[in-house]
């Protein structure tokens, strides 16, 4: 099994979309399906997954998952509302991505003093650090579980450690899940 090192390493943790990688102009669709399959490209599974397409795109826009583009061109603020979405819909529903984002697209339609880019860099700046703190949680899971498994009698180690790795990962990730959408739910209740 590699070290969890080389597998958060193999995970590009630190791949988003940063105001540095957006334009200051105005972008087409596939201007920005571009965009996003070259920043996001390490991340993905294989190489026929796509990270973004236009039926993606438009499924956002119809299900009203960001502001009204103009004149078919997309502004820094819905690149920054389609790289939020991207992340959100991994663990989220689409419903559930709409209504964490509904009051978002509001303030930024309707409030002249909400700065969506400095919420934005606020959110990537979390996010790093979360990226930190998992490595060092995917190593302290690792070393707990190495311990736990020399307790079995059992000579496949290598695949029962990562068994277990692989069942402990998806009950964090329900746990995580399941907190984001009771918390969808109380803004959905407030609104």
């Amino acid at each position: 099994m590699k070290s969890m090192e080389k597998l958060a390493e193999s995970l590009r943790l630190n791949s988003n979309l940063s105001l540095d990688d957006i334009p200051d102009l105005n972008l087409y669709m596939d201007q920005v399906i571009q965009l996003f399959e070259r920043q996001f490209a390490d991340t993905k599974r294989n190489e026929d997954e796509k990270v973004l397409t236009k039926t993606m795109i438009n499924n956002y826009a119809k299900g009203k998952l960001f502001f009204p583009v103009e004149n078919k061109k997309y502004t820094k603020e819905h690149l920054i509302l389609i790289s939020m979405i991207y992340q959100m819909k991994g663990a989220l529903s689409i419903s559930d991505v709409k209504t964490t984002l509904d009051k978002m697209n509001e303030k930024v339609t309707d409030d002249d003093a909400f700065d969506l880019q400095e919420f934005y860099e606020c959110y990537l700046q979390m996010v790093e650090n979360s990226a930190e703190k998992f490595k060092v949680d995917l190593q302290a899971h690792y070393n707990e579980l190495t311990k736990e498994i020399r307790k079995l009698e059992d000579r496949d180690e290598d695949y029962l450690e990562q068994l277990l790795l692989i069942a402990l990962f998806t009950n964090m990730s329900n746990y995580y899940r399941r907190a984001a959408e009771k918390m969808v739910d109380e803004i959905g209740n407030n609104e």
